[in-house]
Parts: structure tokens; C-alpha cells; sequence
């Protein structure tokens, strides 16, 4: 039977150096370390610093429990209920700290308590711990089942991923589609994967993603926000996008894109806008989740405002805010857009309606608004896709409009969008009077014993 030493990639047989692990990680490791417990930089950070990329963020993973952890750190907080985690706080950057997980026996009573499974497969719950070979089964791809232990900077491959790093391949840990329906999350982590770092998914596991992609309908939709957000603002939100359509699971993160069919002239306008977001995260700018989803939404939105505008016979901006408000329900439906997003995808849509009318001090209105950058850059995104004559000329004229007037620098903090006053110092005048208590003419009456007795 090979021992744990079989697994073992010494230094000088690899790339990973400490100068290129982030220094709160090394901290903890340390204090894992140093506190008697094995302590190892496992996944996401250790894949991509063997590819020579720059980690996002590094997870740990150890043999002490999450109890133990947070005893060792004032700065930590356990959390999940379906994995329990530990979060060790450095300001805004978050080390996650995860024990080793084991396997589960279904005949024991102790794992049973521990562990929940839906009647179709996927994990509810899963609290069950064991060894660093176990733990390394528990991954979910091969590439992500890489350990760099603290002890002594060796690396620990059990499952082949060095060699299917080599090989530019993604594949699963065990029977795909038994992993697949432990957590359906695992088909849009196969295509972010696939498209962020060039991989290219192996048979086995791309052949049940199809079959398997409705799954996807049973996740929380708080979570499938998350995982949107990492699918396409990564900076290849296109080739994920072509993607998640060719495993058919855009179709389930927004259905309401294909009720009727897929629509060309919202496929360009998708893709197009993936195009401009991958360029911007390239260069560094600031962008919102918001823009996304206002033009992933915009031509249901606008196809079902022109419905209930016949259907009814109501003016068709009375009807555009009445199908904001059921696009959005039904979306939210499926991925939970937090309100502050939602608020800023109605202005995005909104301002395309006020943007046409710029008559008298309404221009000057609209481009003061915040959102104004925004829905230009919707505007003219419009009219380079639905090639329109008249769009264009709008454009054109928001354009020069820009150009002689400087657009105000809006306050982006959690607070923008609510309106700041302007507040005077808190030195009173010299000829002001202070203020006096006011006197009333009359004092209070009292309350007589009868009164009172009453």
C-alpha cells in the first residue's frame, strides 16, 4: 500500500516559493504550524501559482477543527452550515480555513447526524473529518487536489492533477456524475475553469453536464448570484458565456432568454458586452454587475413591454415600468440580485427612455444623474449592435454633449445613491443670541387627590 511519502513532490522539483504566497496566508500557516498541527495551502492558490498565474485568494486546509481554529485566532469567525468553515479576518481580505474532510459511512449513527443528502444526491450537509488522502478525494477536480505543505514546502499530488496541469485538462475526482449530483455547482465550476484557465474538460466529465444541467434549478439562487458574478466578470466572460450555452446551462441560470427561443439581436448585444467587460477588467477599470444584467435582461424587458402595451392599450413607458417589474421577479427567481443591483439595473433601463428627451434642462437633468455613464455606454452599445440610424445620431449628440460639458465626479461609496447634504461648521455666529429655553404661561396643573383617585 503507497504511503503518504509516494505522493510527495519535494521543493527542488517544483515552482512554489513563499515570496509568491500572500503574507496574512503564510501567518496562519505558521500559527497552525507552530501550534502542532499540519497546516497546508490547498486548491485555487496553489493551482495557479503552478501555472504561473497570480492567485485571487488562498484556502487552507488542516487537521484541526474549526473549534480549534478559531481558539488559535481572535480574528475568526466559523461559518456554514453545510461545510463548516472558519473566515480569519485581515481587514477586508478573508483566509479561509477548512479542516480535512473524510468520508462518510451511512451506517454509522454518527456520521448520519453529520451528513444530509436530498433524495437526489446532492449534499445538504457534510461535517464529516479525516486524513489528508481522504481530504483529497473529497475535491472536486484534480487540479484543485494540489496541497503545499508549510512543514516543509514539498507538494502533495494524489490525484493526478500535476500531470493533467501538464496536459491542460479538467478533470473530476471520482464518477462525474455522482459528484455532479453531490453539488450541480461543480458543471458551472467545470466551464469557469475551462474557459479562465485554458483547460479543456475532459469526455468523461463534460458528457453528463447536459443531462444533468436542470439539477442546477434546485440550488439556492443567493448562490447562483455568487457563482454569476465569477462566470462572467473574471475577465473571460465570453468564452465562459459561449460556454455555459453550449453545456445548456445559460438556459437555467436565465430562462427567461429563451422562452421564446434564443434571439440573435440579444446574443450580439450579450456578447458584445462581454467583449467591452473583459477589456475593461484587462485595463483594470471599475465596472457593476449591474451593466450585465441590464443587458443580458433588456430585450425580454423591452419584447414584453411592447406585449402588455397592445394587450392593454396603456402608453408603452406605463407598460416598460410594469415589465421591469416582472422581468426582475421572474429572474430573481432563479438568481437573487441583491435590491442595491436591482435599483441600479431600473435606472440603467429608465435612463433609456430619458435619454431620447433632452429638450430644455432635461438633458442637463439626465447627465447629472449617476447612473449616466452607464446608460451611455448602454446607449451606444445599442446602437453598434441593432445598427440604427437613429440611435446613433443619439449618441452622437450625448457625445458632444460630454465633450463641452465636464461630468460631475460622483461619490461611489455604499452610501451614493443617497443624497448628501451640506452641513455648516459647528461655530455659532458671534451675533447670534443663544438659544433660550422657551416659557410657557402657564405651568402644568396638578393633579387633584380626586382626580388622581379616578
Amino acid at each position: 500500500m503507497p504511503t503518504v511519502d509516494t505522493f510527495k513532490i519535494p521543493r527542488e522539483q517544483h515552482c512554489i516559493s513563499r515570496k509568491d504566497i500572500d503574507e496574512n496566508a503564510l501567518k496562519v500557516l505558521y500559527r497552525l504550524h507552530n501550534a502542532g498541527f499540519r497546516a497546508l495551502l490547498v486548491g485555487g492558490g496553489v493551482r495557479d501559482l503552478l501555472l504561473g498565474l497570480k492567485p485571487k485568494d488562498f484556502d487552507i486546509t488542516t487537521n484541526a477543527t474549526p473549534e480549534e481554529v478559531k481558539a488559535l485566532f481572535r480574528n475568526c469567525r466559523l461559518i456554514g452550515r453545510r461545510f463548516r468553515l472558519a473566515h480569519i479576518l485581515f481587514g477586508r481580505e478573508v483566509i479561509e480555513v477548512a479542516t480535512f474532510r473524510g468520508h462518510h459511512d451511512q451506517d454509522n449513527a454518527q456520521d448520519k447526524q453529520k451528513v444530509h443528502q436530498s433524495q437526489a444526491g446532492m449534499l445538504l450537509r457534510d461535517n464529516v473529518y479525516g486524513s489528508l488522502e481522504e481530504d483529497s478525494e473529497r475535491r472536486d477536480f484534480t487540479v484543485n487536489a494540489l496541497y503545499y505543505d508549510i512543514a516543509d514546502f514539498a507538494i502533495y499530488d494524489f490525484c493526478n492533477g500535476m500531470a493533467d496541469l501538464k496536459e491542460r485538462r479538467l478533470t473530476l475526482i471520482g464518477d462525474p456524475e455522482v459528484r455532479y449530483r453531490e453539488d450541480p455547482v461543480r458543471m458551472l465550476r467545470a466551464v469557469r475553469f475551462s474557459a479562465k484557465l485554458g483547460l479543456t474538460i475532459s469526455d468523461e466529465c463534460a458528457e453528463p453536464i447536459r443531462r444533468l444541467a436542470p439539477l442546477l434549478q434546485d440550488i439556492p439562487a443567493a448562490r447562483h448570484f455568487d457563482e454569476v458574478i465569477k462566470l462572467l466578470l473574471s475577465g473571460q466572460g465570453l468564452a465562459t458565456y459561449r460556454l455555459l450555452k453550449e453545456y445548456k446551462l445559460l438556459q437555467m441560470l436565465f430562462p427567461i432568454l429563451f422562452k421564446d427561443g434564443e434571439d440573435d439581436k440579444a446574443t450580439k448585444l450579450i456578447e458584445q458586452a462581454l467583449i467591452d467587460t473583459d477589456q475593461r477588467i484587462a485595463q483594470g477599470k471599475r465596472l457593476t454587475p449591474a451593466y450585465i444584467y441590464a443587458i443580458m435582461l433588456w430585450y425580454p424587458l423591452e419584447q414584453r413591454a411592447q406585449e402588455m402595451s397592445f394587450e392593454s392599450g396603456m402608453e408603452f413607458h406605463d407598460a416598460f415600468l410594469l415589465a421591469m417589474n416582472e422581468v426582475l421577479s421572474i429572474q430573481v427567481r432563479t438568481i437573487a440580485i441583491p435590491k442595491r443591483f436591482t435599483a441600479a439595473i431600473r435606472d440603467i433601463w429608465i435612463l433609456q427612455l430619458r435619454l431620447p428627451r433632452f429638450g430644455g434642462k432635461r438633458a442637463q437633468r439626465v447627465y447629472h444623474h449617476i447612473k449616466f455613464r452607464a446608460a451611455f455606454d448602454f446607449l451606444s452599445l445599442r446602437a453598434k449592435v441593432e445598427q440604427s440610424k437613429e440611435l446613433a445620431e443619439l449618441t452622437a449628440w450625448w457625445q458632444e454633449y460630454q465633450t463641452n460639458n465636464k461630468l460631475p465626479e460622483h461619490n461611489y461609496t455604499r452610501n451614493a445613491s443617497r443624497a448628501t447634504e451640506f452641513k455648516p461648521a459647528d461655530k455659532k455666529p458671534a451675533d447670534k443670541k443663544p438659544y433660550k429655553k422657551r416659557k410657557y404661561a402657564h405651568k402644568k396643573r396638578k393633579k387633584t387627590e380626586a382626580q388622581s383617585v379616578d
